[in-house]
């Protein structure tokens, strides 16, 4: 069973706009690649169609992988979006208790995880720490460098 992957219209207009790319532009560019090499002859010793027949398959993973990704994409209606308790697509402020200071994130799936963006995948170690938790909850996070302690300050859509 694959997993579901939750996202946004946006983020599933974006996965189907790469798949698109890919499948129409890349995948015909390599084939024309790998044509090209042949061309040039003796292929058991042919650098340039090697790296083109590694290309194609690289890409053709990707392509697989996005196909499984949008088969099993579910999307998030924001109208129905809770703000009692912590779930994905809530909008999170955070107060860092170790070090004072407050951060917010919007808590989404995997493929549109963005921290520049304050986009923090709900599969992350923090993220899966505030799910279900509620606005004034002490939220302990085990990372790697330790256990960080935040204060949810508010939740919204």
């Amino acid at each position: 069973m694959s997993k579901i992957h939750y996202l946004t219209a946006e983020g599933l207009e974006k996965l189907k706009a790469e798949h698109h790319h890919l499948v129409s532009v890349e995948r015909p560019a390599i084939s024309k690649q790998i044509a090209e090499a042949r061309d040039k002859g003796d292929l058991s010793e042919n650098a340039e169609y090697d790296a083109a027949k590694e290309a194609q398959g690289l890409l053709e993973l990707k392509i697989s992988k996005l196909e499984g990704m949008l088969a099993s994409a579910r999307i998030i209606d924001e109208s129905k979006i809770n703000t009692t308790q912590i779930q994905i697509m809530n909008k999170v402020k955070l107060k860092n208790l170790t070090n004072n200071t407050e951060v917010q994130y919007t808590l989404v799936g995997e493929t549109e995880a963005d921290l520049k963006e304050g986009k923090l995948a709900a599969a992350t170690p923090i993220g899966k720490a505030l799910i279900g938790k509620r606005k004034g909850d002490i939220v302990d996070v085990n990372v790697p460098s330790g256990v960080l302690k935040f204060e949810i300050l508010e939740i919204s859509k």
